[in-house]
C-alpha cells in the first residue's frame, strides 16, 4: 500500500540551528501515527512540513503521492483541503456558537444548503458527544469540550488526513484520558466510513501508547526510533535516549 506521507531526506535549518537533519520516514495510510519527542525538538516544524506551510531546505515531502513543493501556491492551498487539524488551543472563534464554529469550514468550502449544513454539523457533533452544546459559545465550555468542538470542526469536511497538535497539553489527567479515548474512537469511526490517516504531535508518552498504531520518536532533529507501541515496550530500540525518555512509563498499565 502507498504510504500517505513520506519524508525523503528532509533537512530544515533556521540560521545555524539544524531542526530537521536529513530525516526519512513514512506514515502509513489509514493508521494513527504519533510523532513523539521532548518539547523543542522540531515536532511542530515537522507538522508544518506535512501541511505545506514550510518548505524543506533539502529533500521532499510527498503527501498522497504528491510532492507538495511541485505545486503552485494556489494548488497547494487547494491541496490543503485534504487536511483537518485540531490545534493545541482548539482555536475556536469566540463570538460564534458551537454550531457556527463547526459550520464555518463547510460554508467556506462547499455550496451545501443550510439544511444540509445543519445535518452535517449535527453528525460531527454527535461523533464527539456534544450535540447538546450546539448553541453554546466557547466561553461556556470546559477545556476538554472546546477540544471536542475543535475536532468536530476538523472533521467537518471529511478530510483524508487528520492532524492533532499536542491534543492533551494543559489538560488534567481525567480530561487527558477523555481526549485520548476521543482520538481513538474518532479514528475507528472515521475508518468505518472513509479511510483517514491521523498524525498526532505529542510529548505525552502515556497518551501516545494509548492511541498509536505507529510511533516515531524525534530527537535532536533525527528519527531515532520508529515502530509499533509493542516494539518500544519490548526494548527493541537501543538508542540511549529511547530508554531515558520512556523510563517509568512501561511500569504502568498503559
Amino acid at each position: 500500500m502507498q504510504p500517505m506521507i513520506q519524508f525523503q531526506n528532509v533537512t530544515k535549518s533556521f540560521g545555524t540551528q539544524v531542526v530537521l537533519n536529513h530525516i526519512s520516514f513514512e506514515i502509513p495510510a489509514g493508521k494513527l501515527t504519533v510523532i513523539l519527542g521532548p518539547s523543542g525538538e522540531g515536532k511542530s516544524v515537522l507538522l508544518k512540513h506535512i501541511i505545506g506551510l514550510m518548505k524543506p531546505d533539502e529533500g521532499k515531502v510527498i503527501v498522497d503521492g504528491v510532492d507538495l513543493w511541485s505545486l503552485s501556491d494556489k494548488e497547494r492551498t487547494e491541496f490543503r483541503k485534504k487536511f483537518g487539524m485540531l490545534f493545541q488551543s482548539a482555536a475556536l472563534f469566540d463570538s460564534m456558537t458551537v454550531f457556527e464554529n463547526v459550520a464555518f469550514p463547510i460554508r467556506e468550502h462547499t455550496s451545501l444548503s443550510e439544511e444540509e449544513i445543519k445535518s452535517k454539523v449535527l453528525e460531527k457533533l454527535k461523533m464527539v458527544g456534544l450535540e447538546k452544546a450546539i448553541d453554546k459559545i466557547p466561553s461556556e465550555l470546559s477545556g476538554g469540550m472546546r477540544k471536542r468542538v475543535g475536532l468536530a470542526r476538523a472533521i467537518a469536511l471529511e478530510p483524508k488526513i487528520l492532524l492533532y497538535d499536542e491534543p492533551t497539553t494543559g489538560l488534567d489527567p481525567l480530561m487527558t484520558e477523555s481526549i485520548n479515548q476521543l482520538i481513538y474512537e474518532t479514528q475507528k469511526k472515521l475508518n468505518g466510513q472513509n479511510s483517514v490517516t491521523s498524525v498526532v504531535i505529542s510529548h505525552d508518552v502515556e497518551s501516545t501508547f494509548r492511541v498509536a498504531d505507529l510511533v516515531v520518536l524525534l530527537y535532536r532533529g533525527q528519527i531515532i526510533a520508529e515502530g509499533r507501541p509493542d516494539d518500544f515496550k519490548n526494548g527493541k530500540f537501543t538508542h540511549p535516549f529511547v530508554k531515558e525518555f520512556l523510563r517509568g512509563h512501561f511500569e504502568k498499565n498503559i
